[in-house]
């Protein structure tokens, strides 16, 4: 039980690489055995021309197959030239950026430049850098508690900041020396994804997170940045609607596939079989639950 990472490559007549598909196999006798690229993210299927691209599809199906896997997943951002069967039930929320935060502000409806000041006359301060990780954890992990979900471990992203270095930021809100909510986000080409983001429940009067995600906004700006990603989503869920508030435009996620049985899919704790999960996690203690919650996380792709 545990983790296996695959990497596929595919060449060309010439023997030269045309191509690469990394796989990780989460295997779990609670969960299942799923095969996914990229578990944990949003997006990350195979990389390289068409013939490649069905070449590496291929050969991870036929892996799946052989091994019984539960479900195969490719998660792409963009439509690729394959016949598995795809999946729309994610998407992910975009807000193209305007060259300066003046004009960024302008365009924003007047409800959520209320709710972005509310936090400002509170007091609420924004701080980015690698030193943030530790107090994003500590927001992050209870936020995820009070989710019922189970946290990644501290250590993950003790890693991301060492390898990502300037492409990752993380950034916390304070509420006097109270860290309140946190991001992290990754930046890529012209575009940064805020991939995690929490606040505490007993701070939603103050609305930190509002004033976390226009900072965010500020700072990618301030970089040159095209595209702010609000990350993934499910459709018309509470989630999708607060992303869409800020004048946002939604792309379909491709996540191609093959289940061993109909209906198969990631587990979620939205799901009605997992519904005791989350229950039971908010009655922990934020200590037992940021302990025990990275050895469940891993399990769950």
């Amino acid at each position: 039980m545990g983790h296996e990472c695959i990497y596929l490559a595919a060449r060309d007549d010439a023997g030269r690489l045309s191509g690469i598909l990394p796989l990780v196999r989460v295997r779990s006798r609670v969960f299942g055995h799923y095969l996914v690229s990229m578990p944990f993210l949003n997006y990350g299927g195979p990389l390289g021309d068409d013939d490649a691209v069905r070449a590496l599809a291929g050969a991870a199906d036929r892996i799946a197959q052989h091994d019984h896997v539960t479900l195969l997943e490719l998660r792409s951002r963009r439509a690729l030239p394959l016949s598995l069967p795809v999946s729309h039930r994610k998407i992910t929320v975009l807000l193209d950026l305007p060259s300066t935060a003046p004009e960024l502000w302008s365009r924003l409806p007047a409800k959520v430049r209320s709710q972005v000041r509310r936090p400002q006359k509170d007091g609420v301060t924004v701080l980015f850098g690698a030193d943030q990780v530790a107090p994003f954890f500590t927001v992050f992990a209870r936020h995820m508690r009070e989710l019922g979900t189970p946290t990644q471990p501290r250590r993950l992203f003790d890693i991301i900041s060492e390898v990502f270095g300037d492409d990752v930021w993380f950034g916390c809100a304070y509420l006097s020396t109270h860290p309140v909510a946190a991001g992290c986000a990754f930046r890529w080409g012209g575009e940064v994804e805020m991939t995690w983001a929490s606040s505490l429940a007993s701070h939603n009067r103050v609305a930190p997170n509002m004033m976390l995600y226009w900072s965010f906004m500020e700072r990618a700006i301030d970089a040159g940045l095209s595209t702010f990603n609000f990350g993934r989503c499910t459709p018309e869920s509470g989630t999708h609607r607060f992303k869409r508030q800020w004048g946002t435009r939604d792309e379909i996620l491709w996540w191609y596939g093959r289940a061993a049985r109909e209906g198969a899919k990631t587990p979620s704790p939205d799901d009605p079989g997992y519904a005791w999960g989350p229950r039971l996690w908010k009655r922990l203690p934020t200590r037992v639950a940021t302990a025990l919650g990275p050895r469940i996380a891993r399990f769950i792709p």
